[in-house]
């Protein structure tokens, strides 16, 4: 009967105890936190169930790929206060909510209309897919009528490239009947700039085109500087550049450091091994250059340098007869152990009678391995060091002088770069005259050069000459060292107050006022353009720290060139240990474990020359040799208050760009 089915109480009688749903997904690593929140929201009125879904899915609001839960919540009433509050937890952790079926049958048929959507989602998605797959074959591939040349979009990137280059020149330009700039150029091109407008008029159909106006009159600004390179040259140029742009006129160091850098560097890293090493990595860096122009940019700008390290650095080697620690025996020793009992005697004039010579070219290889080696070799380099040193510092104060000689500053000259040069050549120079005295005269009680510096300097009495009236000529040498400072000090700052005195006294006899007209002009402008303030304490007190800083300064330069010694020592006797302990050692051991062993030396040997000797030393030494040229060189001429002078280049803005 009918009414049997029909509720007693209605229709809505049991709505409140029907159960009431929530589902979603929750990230996997969230499930324990959500859990514990709906639990303390309803106050434990909800059970929460929760089936891991297998695979990663992407978040839609994070677009992460996380791992990811199915949750449904149960709670009591299809509607009413707890199916909000379980709402609120969820927009609280952000989860994404979906409609859950009240039957199987819906379940079934939302599944189906998700697996159709799915499947035509994917069918569009491969769709697109191929297409953006065609349209960037298309983009990446070689023109047809080009087929070695670049792809279209990369047509296209140069493209936007040199527009943007070009309307960036053009916003420099003064608008009118024609654009007009001012531009700054080699003056040996001129003539060939004027002539490649001439050639664009004249193949012009419209006859427009450029004209270049040279003007001869005072700088506006100051000139950029233009220095011209060649594959060679351009990294020592790179080199000086990162410490400083020349200013326009100004001595260039890289002309020098061409091979003053990598010369001493070879004194520092002498081996005719590593060095046969570094040179065949420089040889094979300039023959792959044009494979590496793009790939490694780095390598195939420091080619050059590269080689030239390695071929002073072998020149050197041979100098100090060092091959991987090993002397050769490239001539006859000059000396003879004519008792076999280990004591050589030196059997060439040591007294330079007039009898056979020494080893003809570099170290005798009968020094290797003796007991006096380091120290004889120590002090051989350190002298070399200074000798080096001072002399690479007098050639700075004479690029000093051609500034002062080209900008036609006679007080610089006269009271700054001639006492300069007085005290190092009077002080260090003469040390430089003692070490080599030295080495050409034989003498009986040869004086220890430091002990007679000492006694130069503080004024005492030297009992151990190197010849008659070298006492008397080194105290002259001091006096003369001594009145140089002054005449660093105090006459410029004065001079240069005189003529500032001068200038203004010029001005006022003269009559130096302003027209009404230019006093509105200039107050429209700004200032009236005297420039700073002449202040003579400040110019003074400058004066005093640079006569300081070049005092000081050229001690301590001279002792930080020691550091050439020390690097070369360093290098020889980690040379030396790798070798002993390594092949040496496989030497030593007795047949047949000698033959087998040493294949495992050789190896070992051979790594770690790659990795310390070749890689860590490598970059030591031209990291010292840098600091050389910087500060101890640079120091004594070298402002580097220039500007690079950058002309418009679209080959090379391109370069740039696709670094």
């Amino acid at each position: 009967r009918s009414d049997l089915t029909t509720p007693m109480l209605g229709d809505d009688a049991l709505s409140e105890r029907r159960l009431g749903y929530v589902a979603g997904v929750v990230p996997k690593a969230d499930e324990v936190r959500f859990a514990r929140a709906v639990w303390r929201a309803s106050r434990g009125n909800t059970f929460t169930q929760f089936s891991p879904i297998e695979e990663r899915v992407t978040d839609p609001k994070s677009g992460a790929t996380v791992e990811k839960s199915v949750f449904v919540i149960y709670f009591q009433g299809a509607v009413g206060s707890m199916k909000d509050k379980v709402i609120k937890v969820c927009t609280a952790f952000g989860v994404n909510l979906y409609p859950w079926p009240s039957s199987p049958e819906q379940a079934a048929q939302k599944d189906a209309i998700l697996r159709q959507h799915l499947a035509e989602k994917d069918r569009a998605l491969g769709a697109y897919q191929a297409l953006m797959r065609t349209e960037a074959a298309d983009l990446v591939a070689a023109s047809r009528t080009n087929p070695g040349g670049n792809s279209k979009i990369e047509d296209w990137r140069l493209f936007c490239v040199k527009e943007k280059a070009i309307y960036s020149i053009l916003n420099c330009c003064e608008e009118g009947m024609a654009l007009r700039v001012n531009v700054w150029y080699p003056a040996q091109e001129e003539g060939r700039i004027q002539a490649v407008l001439k050639d664009a008029r004249e193949s012009d159909p419209s006859g427009q085109g450029a004209f270049l106006n040279p003007d001869s009159g005072k700088w506006r600004s100051t000139p950029p500087t233009y220095i011209r390179t060649n594959e060679y040259t351009e990294a020592f140029q790179d080199v000086v550049d990162t410490y400083g742009i020349p200013r326009y006129q100004e001595a260039n160091p890289a002309l020098l450091a061409i091979v003053t850098f990598p010369f001493i560097f070879g004194m520092m890293y002498g081996d005719i091994g590593h060095g046969s090493l570094l040179l065949l990595s420089g040889l094979w860096l300039v023959r792959n250059a044009e494979s590496l122009r793009h790939s490694q940019p780095v390598l195939f700008s420091a080619r050059y340098l590269v080689l030239s390290l390695g071929f002073f650095a072998t020149f050197a080697g041979f100098m100090y007869n060092d091959f991987f620690s090993v002397g050769l025996q490239l001539f006859d020793s000059g000396f003879e152990d004519k008792k076999g009992n280990g004591q050589f005697t030196p059997i060439y004039d040591v007294k330079n009678g007039g009898g056979p010579g020494p080893y003809p070219f570099g170290l005798d290889w009968a020094w290797h391995g003796a007991s006096n080696e380091l120290l004889y070799v120590n002090s051989l380099k350190m002298k070399l060091s200074v000798l080096f040193g001072v002399l690479q510092m007098i050639v700075g104060l004479l690029l000093r002088w051609s500034n002062a000689l080209y900008e036609r500053n006679l007080t610089d000259f006269i009271f700054e770069c001639i006492p300069m040069m007085v005290f190092m050549l009077c002080f260090f120079g003469w040390m430089d005259v003692m070490i080599l005295y030295k080495w050409t005269h034989p003498i009986d009680n040869a004086p220890n050069i430091i002990n007679s510096l000492i006694c130069m300097a503080m004024g005492q009495q030297d009992n151990f000459p190197l010849w008659d009236g070298s006492v008397e000529l080194a105290q002259t040498l001091m006096k003369y060292t001594a009145l140089s400072v002054p005449f660093m000090l105090f006459p410029k700052p004065f001079i240069l107050l005189w003529q500032h005195n001068q200038a203004e006294k010029k001005k006022a006899a003269e009559g130096h006022h302003l027209m009404v007209d230019e006093e509105q002009a200039g107050s429209a402008g700004g200032g009236h353009g005297h420039g700073e303030e002449f202040e003579f304490g400040e110019i003074f007190i400058h004066q005093i720290i640079e006569t300081i800083e070049y005092v000081l300064g050229t001690v301590s330069h001279t002792a930080s060139y020691l550091r050439i010694w020390a690097l070369s020592l360093a290098h020889q006797q980690l040379s030396l240990v790798f070798f002993q302990k390594t092949l040496t050692m496989g030497l030593e051991m007795s047949f047949p474990a000698n033959g087998i062993m040493l294949y495992f030396m050789f190896a070992a040997w051979f790594g770690i020359t790659l990795g310390v000797l070749l890689g860590m030393d490598v970059l030591e030494c031209f990291l010292h040799t840098l600091r050389l040229h910087w500060v101890e060189f640079q120091s004594k001429f070298y402002k580097a208050g220039g500007e690079k002078f950058a002309p418009y280049n679209i080959p090379k803005l391109i370069e740039t760009s696709s670094v």
